[in-house]
């Protein structure tokens, strides 16, 4: 089986789930809230975590965040490879009842770049400083599920793209520590 018949077979499964997904988008409430979750874990929530941990931390903070700035450029990294390979059509594209409800960063859907990300910076902070746990998983469960509500994602772009986030950090550890 090719990784393009692969993705077809996926995409036939998680219709459902982006169509049920995507009406929840509909409602302007909540399509605000998640693309402005969305947007923030477009990189501003986490440049500005990463500019406080120095004066929250010192030294400390000063390791993490760039500890934090080696995951992120590696996970671009392997996001652009990944996108350029599988050229996944996105469900607000592939489906008409799934609907767009945020603007697209490129054009393909697998892995989700901003799960990748999310994942991949909690991680990190969270193997330093667990105690930022209470604030910051509920962020990135929000990020993730701002995928799917917002029509850009299958789920399996979002499992993918926090898998592909934590074995980044995961095997960071042992360069950054």
């Amino acid at each position: 089986m090719t990784l393009k018949m692969l993705f077809e077979r996926l995409n036939d499964l998680e219709a459902p789930w982006c169509h049920s997904a995507s009406l929840r988008g509909e409602q302007l409430d909540t399509q605000r809230f998640f693309a402005v979750v969305s947007r923030l874990g477009d990189g501003i929530f986490w440049y500005l975590v990463m500019l406080l941990l120095p004066v929250l931390y010192g030294r400390a903070g000063v390791a993490v965040a760039l500890h934090m700035l080696g995951v992120g450029i590696v996970s671009l990294l392997v996001y652009t490879i990944l996108k350029r390979l599988t050229g996944r059509q996105r469900p607000c594209e592939r489906f008409s009842n799934v609907h767009r409800h945020a603007p697209m960063l490129d054009l393909y859907s697998f892995p989700s770049g901003h799960t990748m990300h999310a994942v991949g910076f909690t991680a990190v902070l969270l193997g330093h400083f667990p105690e930022l746990g209470i604030v910051i998983a509920p962020f990135v469960f929000l990020v993730a599920s701002s995928r799917l509500v917002l029509g850009l994602h299958y789920p399996s772009d979002v499992i993918a793209g926090a898998l592909i986030g934590g074995l980044v950090s995961w095997s960071s550890f042992s360069v950054f520590t």
